[in-house]
């Protein structure tokens, strides 16, 4: 049997392709462009609703407005909180064309149609990033009307048109010209509308998160402390972790594949921010790889740890050589040289300028690397780079901005696991060796002081369970990765050779035996440096003092898994 189904009494039919734009309401708070659009209004004839300044620009521009309260009825009030939130304006915006009864209650009530709302918001983002800003002056800059008003109109694309920012003004204006929007445009207006008022509430909401966690830590703070947030996270000088987060984040980058061949891949970055690996310029070369990017990450976060002129030279990404010395070009070679296989074909991140005098170093025969990171290059280093070695055209080099590359996130370091996201603050804060403890009878020479500070900083990026050995302020013998950290001083001290003797070694956590010092011992290291914490440290003490090498405990522990 056949059957037909009509449509239910007052439902809409088909949407209309091209609406002419006759009346529009008016209220942006950038004026930008506004010099174009007006003339464009005045000679079609669009008849025009605006607000308050917007009002005032287009007027000034020759252009004949009717004010929002003589349409609504009502004037501002609690200061332009509330000025188009009537039924006079999202009647005449929600209204649909092919509804009869639609058409009847507009007439029944006075009411006209808007063909078009052009509409941007309050500068909420720009203003609330900005550190002085008090909390009175972003909830002021919390926009009501403006996302209601392009809501309502994105709701309602069939009809109405939604222009939210100044860069659609050349199409919308070619639209008036040739007599109204179409379909597609009205479409593609709507869905960038709802991406706008989208990352406008994703601001406010992140935004909100810091204000609660704030106003908690002063409550708890003005009550003694008592208790904690329920998520348990609060830290000595660190905010409660927020209950949500919202991020909206852009594809920054397609990349050619990620790990391995098969894998699509691409960088995506929270919307406007532009620090960190999210910011960086690429001067030359061929296109960044997945892996390059990670390894650029372990690089540059090391550099950018230490305050003195640093390089660092990183492999899947794990340092296989940093080093510290008075300039740069120093510090390159030194590290370069520290592991020569692993060094070929790494990545490079330095922590100022890249002049010609690193180029230089690189240049000299047997030595490839992937990309190399700076903030800022020398011209004359770009042009030797990129003009004489035979890895020219292979080279990326690479400026990272400086900043915090964890504002976008709430401070927040985010990584992904099967389903979810990981989340906690970043391991980024200077340890503070005035609070380190010598445990063993033996002090640690005032010499050697310098190197323990070091190594301990280089074995934090390395991958647990990590060793670090290093000679002065150069890392020589790094052991990564490992189920045992016996076996990563193996590795490590392997890796160093005769140059350990007389140098130092770091530990990322305790050593739960004393076997491992049997072996620094007799690779002849002058002192180490660990957490500390284990059940056997009194025995792990006691090995150290048996052999005659002092060993410092920091009690502050660095996995990096």
């Amino acid at each position: 049997m056949n059957t037909t189904h009509a449509l239910p009494a007052g439902a809409a039919g088909p949407a209309i392709d091209t609406v002419p734009i006759r009346r529009v309401l008016i209220s942006v708070f950038d004026k930008t462009g506004l010099e174009r659009l007006a003339p464009v209004l005045q000679a079609a004839g669009v008849r025009v609703v605006s607000t308050g300044g917007t009002s005032v620009a287009l007027q000034s521009r020759g252009v004949t407005v009717e004010d929002v309260a003589k349409v609504t009825g009502f004037p501002e009030i609690l200061d332009g909180r509330v000025k188009t939130l009537h039924p006079n304006i999202f009647a005449g915006i929600l209204a649909r064309s092919d509804r009869p009864d639609d058409s009847d209650l507009l007439t029944a009530h006075g009411i006209e149609r808007f063909d078009a709302v052009i509409v941007n918001l309050y500068p909420f983002e720009s203003v609330a990033a900005n550190p002085d800003c008090l909390p009175e002056q972003a909830i002021e800059l919390i926009d009501i009307g403006g996302p209601s008003l392009v809501r309502a109109a994105a709701k309602n694309h069939a009809f109405t048109a939604v222009v939210t920012d100044p860069t659609q003004y050349t199409d919308f204006i070619a639209a008036i010209q040739r007599g109204g929007t179409s379909l597609a445009e009205r479409t593609l207006f709507a869905a960038q509308a709802f991406e706008r008022t989208a990352r406008y509430d994703a601001a406010i909401a992140r935004w909100m998160s810091r204000h609660v966690g704030s106003v908690a830590t002063g409550v708890l703070s003005a009550q003694g402390n008592r208790g904690t947030p329920d998520n348990g996270t609060a830290v000595a000088g660190q905010s409660p972790l927020p209950m949500r987060l919202t991020l909206e984040c852009e594809q920054r980058l397609t990349l050619r594949y990620g790990e391995n061949p098969h894998q699509l891949a691409a960088i995506f970055a929270p919307v406007g921010t532009h620090l960190g690996l999210a910011g960086l310029k690429q001067i030359c070369g061929k296109e960044l790889s997945y892996n390059n990017l990670l390894d650029l990450d372990a690089a540059t976060r090391l550099a950018g740890l230490i305050e003195e002129p640093t390089a660092v030279v990183v492999k899947h990404t794990n340092p296989c050589g940093a080093t510290s010395a008075p300039t740069i070009a120093e510090a390159l070679a030194t590290a370069m040289a520290a592991d020569p296989a692993s060094a070929f074909g790494s990545i490079v991140a330095v922590n100022r300028l890249f002049d010609r005098t690193c180029a230089e170093k690189l240049l000299e025969p047997g030595l490839f690397v992937e990309v190399i990171a700076a903030p800022a290059f020398e011209k004359e280093a770009v042009a030797l780079l990129t003009t004489r070695p035979t890895w020219k055209a292979s080279v990326r080099l690479v400026e990272v901005p400086a900043g915090d590359p964890w504002a976008a996130t709430d401070g927040m370091e985010l990584r992904s696991i099967a389903g979810a996201i990981l989340a906690q603050c970043p391991d980024d804060r200077p340890d503070d060796p005035a609070a380190w403890k010598v445990v063993t009878r033996l002090a640690v020479p005032e010499c050697i002081a310098p190197a323990l500070r070091f190594a301990f900083t280089v074995v934090r990026r390395l991958t647990s369970n990590a060793i670090a050995v290093c000679h002065n302020s150069s890392l020589i013998g790094a052991g990564i990765g490992q189920t045992s950290r016996v076996d990563a001083v193996r590795i490590a001290l392997e890796k160093a050779g005769s140059r350990a003797r007389g140098a130092v070694l770091a530990s990322d956590a305790f050593f739960p035996f004393p076997d491992s010092i049997e072996l620094i011992a007799r690779a002849g290291i002058a002192a180490i440096v660990q957490p500390g914490g284990s059940k056997r440290d009194a025995e792990v003490i006691a090995a150290a003092d048996a052999a005659g090498i002092p060993m410092v405990f920091t009690s502050r522990r660095h996995f990096r898994h």
